[in-house]
Formats: structure tokens, sequence, C-alpha cells
């Protein structure tokens, strides 16, 4: 696993992909910070990370959309599922260096929580389970995405069908009640106001488990079929 997290994550730093990911994700939450902080002068770090989750739907599969589709439409798929590592360890190794791009990314949004506390009190606790709640959100998005990309040869067709099923998360329950267990912006909400759930957080960890899995399974089928 070590060997792939290693590579994918060279991957990341090498080529443009990791710095346009946390490039447009500071400069539209830079503008978030402007509009929801700075103009009414509040100093509710929450605020933030309430109207920027709505990011994450358009820049996650920025870095999920290659993970299997271009190995699978470059050839290279061919060897991975046929070198000694496992199933397993290739998608963890992968998931685990978009989860470290993520939090790498999440770390440099601690500097406007400290040109708030300079200037106000945010709540250090709020703050904490905000930046919890996000993480797992991030996670459970690129868990999925990870999956799409698993299942096409196209990245521009997994980025399309991975922004669509956000999409369907996001709208169908204000349409349709029904699915709003599938609604994981509205269980981030909680841990916007320092609210945390260990119902919550068993949904954003069973929700990552299955598309990982998912992941896996299709890749180990594929790998059987050759």
């Amino acid at each position: 696993m070590l060997a792939v997290l290693k590579k994918e994550l060279k991957t990341y730093l090498v080529t443009p992909i990791g710095y346009i990911f946390i490039g447009v994700f500071l400069l539209i939450f830079s503008l978030f910070f402007y509009i929801t902080i700075i103009m009414p002068r509040a100093v509710n770090f929450e605020y933030l990370f309430l109207n920027g989750a709505t990011i994450l739907t358009f820049v996650v599969p920025v870095i999920t959309m290659k993970m299997f589709s271009e190995e699978r439409k470059s050839g290279t798929e061919q060897l991975l599922l046929t070198s000694p590592r496992s199933i397993v360890s290739i998608v963890l190794g992968k998931f685990f260096a978009g989860a470290i791009i993520i939090a790498i990314t999440e770390v440099f949004t601690l500097m406007y929580f400290f040109i708030l506390k300079y200037f106000g009190h945010p709540s250090l606790q709020v703050a904490i389970s905000t930046l919890a709640g996000f993480f797992l959100l991030s996670l459970a998005y690129l868990s999925l995405g990870m999956f799409v990309s698993s299942i096409t040869e196209n990245q521009i067709v997994a980025f399309v069908v991975t922004v669509g099923a956000f999409l369907a998360m996001w709208f169908l329950p204000d349409a349709l009640p029904i699915f709003e267990v599938f609604s994981l912006i509205y269980k981030f909400q909680n841990f916007s106001i320092g609210i945390v759930s260990l119902s919550e957080i068993i949904t954003f960890v069973s929700f990552i488990l299955l598309f990982v899995l998912l992941t896996i399974i299709v890749l180990q089928r594929r790998k059987s079929g050759k």
C-alpha cells in the first residue's frame, strides 16, 4: 500500500492536479470568507464551511476523475492488476493519497481561523467539530468519486458522473424527503454547530467503507476476468 501511496502522492505533487485542487479550493474559500464573514463582520468560522461545503461537489472530482480511469485508458491498469500488490492495497493507497491532499488543503484553511482569532473570539470547539465533519464529508465524496473512476476509462465521464451524483445527493432530499438519508451535506451541518453525533459519524464511515469496498470489488472482478 505504501508504494502505491507514494506513487500517487508524487503524481499529485509533480503534476498540476494537486496544486489545481488546493489553489481552486482556497481561492473559492477566500471568496466565501469575504462574502460570509468579512462583509457582515461575523466571527463564526463555521459559516465559511457551511457555504464552502458546496465547493467539494466540483473540486473533489478533480482528484478522483483520473484515479483509475487514466490507468485503464493508458493500459497501465493491467500492470497494477497483475502486480504482486493486492487490490485492497492498491485501492487504499490511492484513497489515502487523495485523503492526504484533502488534509493538506484543510490545514491551509486554519489561516482563516487565526484571522478571525485576531479580530474576535471564534469558538475553538465549534471550529474543531466543523473541521472534523468537513474532513469526513470530503472523504465520503472522495470514496464515491474513486468508485466512479473505477468503472470508466474516460476522465471527463468520471468527472461529470461524479458531479452529477453529488448534485443529486444535494438536491434530491429537498424534492423528495425520502432521500434525506443520502444528504451528506445535511448531516455535516450538525458538525458545523458543534454537535458531534455518533450516528452521523457512523453514516459517514459506512458511506466511505461502502464505496471503497465497491471499488475493490470492481477491480477484483476485472482482475479475475483477465
